[in-house]
Order: C-alpha cells, then structure tokens, then sequence
C-alpha cells in the first residue's frame, strides 16, 4: 500500500549547493540552494528567486560558483541559507568562510568548501525562476582527491537535504557499480 502526499517539492538526494557570488563592490556573496542539479553535460540548473542577492549579482556579473556543502561546514552552509545577503553583506566573513576570486569566471570559490563548480550565466527564466550555468571549470582541493587524482566522494563528504525532516545528511556507502550492477538481468533477457 502507498500513501500519497500531493504535490511536494521531494526528491533523494537533493543536494546542499553553496552558490557563490560577487556584488558590485567585488564583495562575496554566498546562498544555500538546494533545488538544482546538472541538466545538460556541460550544465547546472538552479531555482533563484529574483528577490535574493544571488540574483542581483549573477544578472550584473554573468557569472557564479556552485559548492558541494560538506559534513565539516554543516553550519556556515546552512547560515548562509537562513540569512539573507541583502540584510548582512558579510555573511560569508561571519559564516566563517574564505572567498577566493575563481580562476575561470568571476565569481569566488571558498576555501572551506572543497569542491566548486565555476559557471558563466547561459539563462534565466524569471517567470520560472530557473537559471543556467555554463560549466567551465570543476576545482577540488587536494585533500578530495583519491590515489587516482579523481574526487573521492568519501573523502569530500557532501551533505544533502532531507525536505521531509529538514535535516542534513551525510552521503551513505556504496551499494553497486554504476553500468554494471544490472549487467546480470540483461543478460537474461
């Protein structure tokens, strides 16, 4: 039996993006978004509301960072979820965050969070409040990567959001091999 909920925002995991911003001041700016996602191969699609600094900034700068929100900075990334940019414009200094200008676009990347993805703006749908990144550039921190010199998923630890309870958690261990976990059932066929 399957009980029905109506129309909720829910899906697993959704993840904790931590996007990263300049003002027109070259000040940073940081914003939790958990409803986002890659849409494309080379893109990441996001839900912005025009109302946040984040919109502001990616109009005027064309231009933002997405970080993965990490286990060991549960707290600056949901702050800077819960404040708002245009009330505290040193939100990421009292989150405790480093900006560092990214190499590829301008935008920052923040030192205390591991991975970023560094887009250029493609679309905003304001109607739909959807924007796109063009990806141009992925940079992990050393301390991520595996003997291989790939990001190691366990090693970033990256935290989702669960809408239902309206916690942060940790992703779990692996459970199959990804194009090869069914490889038996097609076989059968």
């Amino acid at each position: 039996m399957r009980k029905n909920f109506g129309v909720k925002p829910l899906a697993y995991p959704l993840p904790v993006f931590i996007v990263g911003t300049y003002d027109e001041n070259g000040v940073a700016d940081a914003m939790n978004a958990a409803w986002g996602g890659i849409s494309e191969e080379n893109e990441i699609s996001l839900c912005i509301d025009t109302a946040h600094r984040t919109y502001t900034n990616v109009i005027a700068r064309k231009a933002f960072t997405v970080s993965m929100g990490v286990a060991s900075q549960v707290a600056a990334c949901d702050y800077v979820g819960i404040v708002s940019g245009n009330d505290v414009p040193d939100k990421v200094a009292r989150a405790g965050l480093t900006a560092v200008k990214s190499e590829f676009v301008d935008a920052p990347v923040f030192l205390e969070l591991p991975m970023a993805v560094e887009c250029r703006l493609k679309s905003f749908d304001e109607e739909a409040c959807r924007m796109v990144g063009e990806i141009v550039n992925v940079s992990a921190d050393e301390s991520v990567l595996g003997e291989d010199g790939k990001i190691d998923v366990r090693k970033l630890d990256p935290i989702t959001f669960d809408a239902v309870s309206h916690a942060y958690l940790r992703l779990g261990e692996a459970v199959g091999k990804a194009f090869s976990a069914g490889l038996a059932l097609r076989d059968q066929a």
